[in-house]
Order: C-alpha cells, then structure tokens, then sequence
C-alpha cells in the first residue's frame, strides 16, 4: 500500500476515533464485560497507520540501507579477500615453479662446472704428461749429446795422451796428422769390440 494512503486512512480513522469518542454507544459499558473504549481503539490504529510510513520512512529504510550497505561492504571485503587468496595462491605456485626451475638451472649449472672442471683436469694432465715426455726426449736428447760430446772429448783426450805416451816411448815426434787418423781408427775398432 502507498504509504501517502495509509497516513490518509490514519488520519481518518483518527478523526473518527475523536468523532466517536463521547458517542454513548462507545462506552466501554455497552461491550459486555470488555473494558473496550471504541474511539480511544479507533483513535490508536489511525495513529499506528499513520506512524508505519514515518517509521518506515526514518527508521526502516534507512536501517535497510545501512544493513544493505553492511551486507555490500561484507560482500565486498570477502570478495577481496578471495581474489587476495587466489592471488596469493597463484603466486605461491609462481614462486615454487621459479624455485623448482632456479634449482634445475642451478644443478645443470653445477653440472656443467663439473663436467667442465673434469675436462680441465684432463687437458691439464694430458698437457703435462705431453710436457714431461717433451723434457725427457729432450733431456734424453741432451744426455746423448752431452755423452757423444763427453765421448769425442774422451777420443781426443786419449789420441793425445797416446801420442805423447808414443812419443816418450820412441822419442820422436808424432804429432803428425796421419799418427792422428790411425789412433782415432784403433781407438774406433776397439770400442766396436767391445
């Protein structure tokens, strides 16, 4: 109902409870028993009619829309909090991918380094073995010409020594160059001999 019917359906039923009030037909005596005042009754729901639209109007409409407002705020504050819970669980679920992936990567890295520290060792060692065969052919090398020089030195040591033994022992001088050669031929067959 419209509420401006009902504030004009009270305050007829107002001006008839006042209209009706002296009436001796509405005196709480004719009702048999019943302490019933027939314009003060009439009176009181013309006044309730006419208080349901202002009680609405200042105290249920504005209760509603407080309510509603709660309810829409509430609505709201969990609807956020939803998104927030689904955010936060799609960026847990991020992070433990990224976590999983930086510890794959890490292992793989980790892996490379040891695959290339093993390579590293055995170029260093296969460079160093190459290094020390190099310094003992050298050395070898070295030690048989030291040995052909120390032996030649030995040769002409000997041819001398021969010679000048040769010579005290003859008393003549045999520094001659054919005395040499024949020394140095001797001197030759007896180390293939031996």
């Amino acid at each position: 109902m419209n509420k401006y019917a009902l504030i004009g359906l009270g305050i007829v039923f107002i001006v008839i409870g006042f209209a009706v009030k002296d009436q001796s037909w509405t005196r709480p005596e004719m009702f048999s028993g019943l302490q019933l005042d027939l314009g003060k009754t009439i009176t009181n729901i013309g006044v309730f009619l006419v208080f349901i639209p202002v009680i609405n109007m200042y105290f249920y409409v504005p209760l509603k829309e407080a309510m509603d407002a709660r309810n829409q705020e509430l609505e709201s504050t969990f609807s956020e909090a939803e998104q927030l819970r689904t955010q936060m669980q799609t960026l847990k679920t991020d992070y433990e991918a990224r976590l999983t992936e930086t510890e794959a990567e890490a292992r793989f890295q980790i892996q490379n380094q040891i695959k290339e520290a093993q390579n590293l060792r055995q170029q260093l060692m296969t460079e160093a073995a190459e290094r020390a065969d190099a310094l003992v052919r050298q050395a070898q090398l070295e030690i048989e010409q030291e040995k052909a020089h120390a032996i030649a030195t030995i040769r002409t040591h000997v041819v001398d020594l021969t010679l000048a033994a040769a010579q005290k022992v003859i008393g003549e001088n045999m520094d001659s160059e054919k005395n040499r050669r024949l020394i140095a031929e001797f001197i030759d067959t007896v180390e293939v001999a031996s």
